[in-house]
């Protein structure tokens, strides 16, 4: 049985999962990607080191994620939404995201010291660790569908 996900089942997937996929556009090409994220009152917060996708969302905000749970090929929920890119320049705000991304993603991980792109590095590695750019995606629109074998 096919079927859509109502907006409690949305959040609560959105809630459960901790890796989707945001899509962007710019200048005629698409660029997906696959990102750690934390969901919070609407929105998806993430951070990234500079590169193409921080690129891209700073000349075209507009963007779309993707979430999935898939148990079996007859039994999974997708979310789609679409929203906008901020990116979080105020010190206070970025230090509270980062701090919601580390509380989300530490007890997920088997050695987190060695994960420096998570703000998490020895503090030897001040000089080489780059400070990651936050940003939140403001979900505007979303949608969910489901399948029940």
């Amino acid at each position: 049985m096919l079927g859509q996900l109502n907006e409690k089942q949305i959040d609560d997937v959105l809630q459960r999962q901790i890796t989707g996929r945001l899509a962007c556009h710019h200048a005629g090409e698409t660029y997906i990607v696959p990102l750690n994220y934390v969901y919070k009152n609407g929105a998806i917060y993430a951070h990234s080191g500079p590169g193409k996708k921080i690129d891209m969302m700073r000349k075209n905000p507009k963007v779309c994620f993707e979430v999935e749970e898939i148990e079996n090929i007859f039994q999974w929920r997708c979310i789609i939404a679409w929203g906008t890119f901020e990116e979080i320049r105020n010190a206070d705000e970025k230090q509270q995201v980062r701090q919601l991304l580390i509380h989300r993603f530490m007890p997920l991980m088997d050695n987190p010291e060695n994960h420096p792109s998570h703000g998490i590095a020895d503090e030897s590695d001040i000089d080489t660790r780059i400070d990651p750019i936050v940003y939140r995606i403001k979900l505007t629109k979303i949608t969910g569908r489901f399948e029940r074998g």
